[in-house]
């Protein structure tokens, strides 16, 4: 008798599964489903849920880079190289510092400056496991990224009308103080065509950053960790394997079905990997955390935000 009533307390996990391998469901209500569960203690408790996460969240990854057209992003990128190197090394070096003095914890507050300085959800999932991040520190990184988009998607058309500006200037505006590429393609797609154009191609060139950042910040954390007695510095292997990716798609363009095949699985197995991730924390986890995190993502937005803004404007 126990054993029925185990599986059917457990339904709801698995049936919540599913249907996040479904089209129906975007990331961040993925997040938001498997947070629920967790709170209401419907998460089973026998699965092993963190290492699972974790490799699924490196092979995602690796899927998505059968995404990335490497040509277009690069010339994007050196267009408008000066602006991208700034914003990203400025928002990691300034979150860095204030997160030692906010005396945040140092993973969460590293994740949410990389999902602010490159392309919200996927950067901080490309990074969490080349710094061994654990489900919480991603899950308070994701929920903290996810509603700054849900309110940007709002908000930014109405200040670029607001303040005039014109279809070019906007899209590249969104493409850097907007977290994640969907959030950054409906405010633009709200603005206007050119807006659209410019801000999809833009925001593809940052997503190539992930892969230098994360190198970076697995050796930057194996430092941490050695200086705590360990010797190890940790490779991310699977972000070779992104690389690897980018360049097969590249060199043989004629499988591009192939590809887009990939990719779309990708992205919806990164789905999944939210959910699981979502069922790692609950609401006790959320009080305990307390309100820094989310403090601390909103700070670092207003001020790529802000200065962004000021340098286009300036720029015109």
């Amino acid at each position: 008798m126990a054993v029925i009533t185990l599986k059917i307390k457990d339904l709801p996990f698995w049936l919540a599964l599913i249907v996040c391998l479904t089209p129906f469901v975007s990331s961040p209500v993925a997040l938001v489903i498997g947070f629920m569960l967790a709170s209401l203690g419907l998460v089973p408790e026998r699965l092993s849920l963190a290492t699972f996460t974790r490799q699924l969240l490196s092979y995602s990854i690796i899927g998505l880079g059968f995404g990335i057209q490497f040509e277009q992003a690069l010339a994007v990128t050196s267009n408008g190289i000066g602006l991208i190197i700034a914003s990203i090394v400025g928002t990691l070096t300034l979150g860095w510092i204030i997160t030692r003095v906010i005396k945040l914890d140092t993973v969460t507050g590293y994740l949410i400056s990389a999902g602010t300085a490159i392309c919200g959800g996927s950067a901080i999932a490309a990074i969490a496991p080349a710094i061994k991040a654990k489900d919480d520190q991603i899950g308070l990184s994701l929920v903290t990224v996810f509603v700054l988009n849900s309110i940007a998607l709002f908000i930014f058309p109405l200040i670029g009308h607001a303040l005039g500006l014109d279809q070019q200037t906007f899209g590249t505006w969104a493409a850097i103080a907007i977290h994640d590429t969907s959030s950054v393609v409906g405010a633009a797609g709200a603005y206007g065509e050119q807006a659209l154009t410019t801000a999809t191609t833009l925001k593809l060139a940052r997503a190539l950053w992930i892969i230098p950042v994360a190198l970076l910040s697995a050796v930057i954390f194996s430092r941490g960790a050695k200086e705590e007695g360990s010797s190890k510095i940790t490779i991310p292997w699977f972000i070779l394997w992104y690389c690897a990716a980018i360049a097969i798609s590249d060199f043989f363009p004629q499988f591009d079905l192939v590809y887009q095949g990939i990719f779309a699985f990708a992205k919806q197995t990164l789905v999944v990997c939210l959910f699981l991730i979502g069922c790692s924390i609950s609401m006790k986890k959320l009080r305990s955390a307390g309100p820094k995190p989310l403090l601390f993502g909103v700070g670092m937005w207003l001020l790529i935000s802000t200065t962004s803004l000021a340098w286009l404007m300036l720029g015109r």
